[in-house]
C-alpha cells in the first residue's frame, strides 16, 4: 500500500490578535514595475483625515493570483447571497451620507 503524501505541507498560524482582523472601508492600490501596494484605510464619518491601517506589498504575479481568488470568492458569495450592488460614488463621502456633527 502506498503512503499518501501531504501536497501542502505549509503550516499557517494565525495569532489571536491577527484573527480579530482590521476593518477597512477604503483601499488604495498603487504599483511600480516590480510590485503592487495595497493600502487599507478606515474612513470615519465626519473625520476629514484617515490613516492607513494595513499595507500589503505583492509581486505582480501574486497580485494577479489575489485578483483571481477574489473573483472566485465573489462568484461563490453571489451564488448564495445574490448579486452585490455597488452604488456609484463621484467622490468619497466623508460623512457617509449621514448628519454632520458640529463642535
Amino acid at each position: 500500500m502506498m503512503e499518501e503524501k501531504n501536497e501542502n505541507p505549509l503550516n499557517i498560524e494565525l495569532s489571536e490578535d491577527m484573527a480579530e482582523g482590521t476593518y477597512s472601508n477604503l483601499a488604495i492600490i498603487t504599483h511600480s514595475d516590480s510590485e503592487f501596494v495595497l493600502d487599507f484605510i478606515r474612513v470615519m464619518p465626519g473625520v476629514p483625515k484617515a490613516r492607513v491601517k494595513s499595507r500589503i506589498i505583492l509581486t505582480p504575479e501574486h497580485a494577479k493570483r489575489l485578483l483571481m481568488a477574489m473573483e472566485d470568492n465573489i462568484e461563490r458569495f453571489e451564488a448564495v447571497n445574490g448579486k452585490i450592488k455597488i452604488k456609484e460614488v463621484s467622490a468619497l463621502p466623508l460623512n457617509f451620507g449621514g448628519p454632520v456633527g458640529q463642535a
